[in-house]
């Protein structure tokens, strides 16, 4: 009834172009991000605890991300695109 609007919706990114991402910085593997880590990433936002590479704050909630495959940098995915600037980066080492 009421869930046509979960609270944590899923991100459509097409398969083939999540096999071709990589962090634009290291090269790395990227992969999807699990829910669980970008709940307790949109609530350090809320607090606004959170900063990208560039040390500015993150203000915008994240819907999803990618992780680098050494778990040290997350890039968000806002409304189904994925944000692969080096400065967008979020470093979650000790958060994942």
């Amino acid at each position: 009834m009421g869930d046509t609007k979960a609270s944590s919706q899923p991100v459509n990114i097409d398969k083939e172009l999540l096999a071709i991402l990589c962090c634009p910085d290291t090269k790395q593997d990227v992969t999807l991000a699990d829910d669980a880590l970008i709940a307790r990433l949109n609530d350090r936002i809320a607090k606004g605890e959170l900063k990208n590479k560039a040390g500015q704050p993150v203000s915008e909630k994240l819907d999803a991300g990618l992780i680098r495959a050494d778990k040290k940098i997350l890039y968000p995915i806002r409304e189904d695109i994925p944000v692969m600037l080096i400065e967008e980066g979020i470093p979650i080492e000790g958060l994942a």
